[in-house]
Parts: structure tokens; C-alpha cells; sequence
């Protein structure tokens, strides 16, 4: 039987890899190599020793990300390890190159130990000049993300997370201020508690929505739940023990204006005629969301998805790259809410005056995206005291 992958393009483009290490300085005599070799290379490297911040101009570390994964939430094909993770961090490297000229290094960890990553993360964060963590299963990418910014002086981003809230959060503004409504009073449901999830329900919370309920596969989360993990009661606390909601997904659906699906699985389309009228719906779950757009169409305004193929197209790429574009611009030493905030008012801000219901979110091959994030981004980070420069 023959070898299916010789006539598919896809294993084609990625024969070899997808990216290269290329030097930006001529080599082309002796003179050439001692400046940027011995014994030339010396000089810049006791520089360094003395005044340790000239790293930032004398090497490639402050425009530089490590993409960090250990393999266990890859795409929508979970736990396939580090050596099958390479295609997809190979592929985000690409991304950031391509979209906001930073340079990135896939790295894929063999542990899922969480005191493992931690320790291999900050003992390599000198090479960096930020961290992306990728991919890394909930509720381990929680901790990991917060004891790495703890305990480092530079950006560290979980994609998973604040990638897509940035993005479904300046697609929201844009289908709320079609439909009318207002943040103090649009209900909004999210289906999923895990790393989206929570991290779009705290963008939302951010961003002044106030009426949210926030479900996993046991139901809306609320404290009186007794299995909550630390993450969801605490979500919990800022969502429903505040309205009171309780009970199933259908159970809040029912009169909801908002629905961000990042879970998997199927809504009925029972469930989702029961939303309010002119209702917004984001399936964002790949390759099948959690409402089909046609079923959704039936009953929404407003319908995005995580899908290339269909407008609105709820795309990381969207955020991650003009994000740490404006970090490194004026080397922040993190990445605070503000700086979120300030991507997703951009990226709502370019769709402007052609706002319409296939046209609530811009396209990744916007040219305006990534310098309009990153301005927003450093600008945000100048104001929050998080700026180097």
C-alpha cells in the first residue's frame, strides 16, 4: 500500500522543518571573523559581565521568545508528547517571525512535571528575552505560568490563554456594539473552565461584564461545588456566587445574550434557541465548534469560530505577536492585564466604520494588526510602570 503522505502537500511544506537559524552578519574574510568571533567577541562579552543589561543591544535576547511546550494539550489532539508538539511550535515560531518580525526557538520539554518545567524554563530565560508557554495541560499551566512570572523579569505569556481571551474580547466589544448592548448588563455564558476558559471569563470581568456564568462538564461553577480546583472556585467567587446562577449549560443559556464555547462538545440546538434575541455565539472549539455556525446562524446575529473557512475567525495570531512586539519595544519585564486590555481595544478598534455581522474581528493578514497591537501594547506597558524603556 502506498505511502499516503508522498501525494499530501501538508507533509511536503513540512519536510525538514519549517524554520532556519540564519546570521544577520557577513562572514567574509579574517576581519569579518575576528569582529564577530574571537577575539573581537571578547570585548562585547566583558561588557556584558560588567553591565549585564547590555545583553539587550549587543544580542539577540531582547528580540527573541522561547516557545515552551511539554506536549499534553496539543491542538485539539491532547497529550501526544514533545516530539509530535515540534510541528505546531515550529509553526508558532514561523507565526511570530512572519507577523511581528520577533525571533522564536520551539522548545519541547520530555517531563510534565510541573517543578520540572519551572526549573528548566527559568534556568534557560537568560537566552530570551520572553516566554510563551503552549500547549501545556490545564491545570498544571496555571501554576507553571504564575510561579515563572514570579520568578522572572520578563514577559511570560500562556497562549492558550491570554491569546484567545484578547481576541474573543475585542470580538465581543465589536458584536456588542452591533447588537446594541451594554457590558453592565449582557449576560454571558462560557462553556469550558479550563485554560481559555478561565482566562476569557477574567478578560470579560476586566472588561466590565458583569453577568457571567462559567460551566464545565459538571455544570455552572459556583462554591458550593464541592470538586472545584483552586483556579475555578476562585472564578467561581467572580461569577456566580455574585448572580446567584446555578444548575446545567442549559439552565443558563436560557435568555443568555452571549455564548463562548471553548470546551468541545455539542450544544443542542434546543439549548441554543432558548438564548435572547439577536444573541452572539463564538464556537471556538476546533475543527468542530461547539455550535455548528449554519445551527447557530438559525438563532444568533453573531457567530465567530476558532475556523479559517467562516467569517470571524477567533485567531491567536491575532494577539501573540504585536503583543510581545510591544513588549520587547520598551522590554517589559511583564505583561500585565492592562497591556491585554490595550491589544483587544486595538484589534476591536480596526474593523472601525466596516463593523457588520460577518465582520466583527479583523483577518490575521491585516497589515494594520501587529503594529496596531504592539503600539497599544507599549504604550499600555508605559503606563503601568512595566517598561524598561
Amino acid at each position: 500500500m502506498a505511502d499516503t503522505r508522498e501525494q499530501d502537500p501538508v507533509f511536503e511544506l513540512h519536510v525538514g522543518g519549517k524554520m532556519a537559524i540564519v546570521s544577520t552578519v557577513a562572514l567574509e574574510g579574517r576581519d569579518d571573523l575576528s569582529m564577530a568571533y574571537t577575539p573581537g567577541v571578547a570585548r562585547v562579552c566583558e561588557a556584558i559581565a560588567a553591565e549585564p543589561a547590555l545583553a539587550d543591544d549587543y544580542t539577540w535576547v531582547s528580540n527573541t521568545v522561547a516557545v515552551v511546550t511539554d506536549g499534553t494539550a496539543v491542538l485539539g489532539l491532547g497529550d501526544i508528547g514533545p516530539s509530535a508538539a515540534m510541528p505546531v511550535m515550529e509553526g508558532k515560531a514561523v507565526l511570530f517571525k512572519q507577523f511581528a518580525g520577533v525571533d522564536a526557538v520551539p522548545i519541547c520539554l520530555d517531563t510534565k512535571d510541573t517543578d520540572e518545567i519551572v526549573e528548566t524554563v527559568a534556568r534557560l530565560a537568560p537566552s530570551f528575552g520572553g516566554i510563551n508557554l503552549e500547549d501545556i495541560s490545564a491545570p498544571r499551566c496555571f501554576e507553571i505560568e504564575e510561579r515563572l512570572k514570579a520568578l522572572l523579569d520578563i514577559p511570560v505569556f500562556h497562549d492558550d490563554q491570554h491569546g484567545t481571551a484578547v481576541v474573543a474580547l475585542a470580538a465581543l466589544e465589536n458584536a456588542l456594539r452591533l447588537t446594541g448592548r451594554a457590558h453592565a448588563t449582557t449576560r454571558v455564558v462560557v462553556s469550558g473552565a479550563g485554560a481559555a476558559g478561565v482566562a476569557v471569563a477574567k478578560i470579560l470581568l476586566e472588561a466590565g461584564i458583569t453577568d457571567l456564568a462559567v460551566t464545565d462538564r459538571r455544570g455552572v461553577l459556583h462554591s458550593s461545588r464541592g470538586d472545584l480546583t483552586p483556579v475555578k472556585k476562585a472564578l467561581a467567587e467572580q461569577t456566580a456566587d455574585k448572580t446567584g446562577r446555578t444548575g446545567t449549560l442549559a439552565d443558563v443559556m436560557a435568555g443568555a445574550d452571549v455564548y463562548i464555547g471553548v470546551s468541545g462538545g455539542t450544544v443542542p440546538e434546543e439549548v441554543v434557541a432558548t438564548m435572547a434575541d439577536d444573541a452572539i455565539i463564538f464556537g471556538l472549539a476546533n475543527p468542530n465548534p461547539e455550535v455548528h455556525p449554519e445551527v447557530a446562524h438559525r438563532h444568533a446575529r453573531v457567530v465567530a469560530t476558532g475556523r479559517s473557512d467562516y467569517p470571524n475567525q477567533i485567531n491567536n495570531v491575532l494577539a501573540f505577536p504585536g503583543i510581545f512586539r510591544g513588549a520587547f519595544d520598551v522590554r517589559a519585564t511583564a505583561i500585565t492585564e492592562g497591556m491585554k486590555l490595550a491589544a483587544a481595544e486595538a484589534l476591536a478598534a480596526l474593523v472601525g466604520d466596516e463593523l457588520s455581522e460577518d465582520f466583527v474581528v479583523p483577518s490575521p493578514f491585516d497589515a494594520r494588526v501587529a503594529p496596531a497591537v504592539s503600539a497599544a501594547v507599549a504604550a499600555a506597558a508605559r503606563a503601568e510602570g512595566v517598561a524598561r524603556r
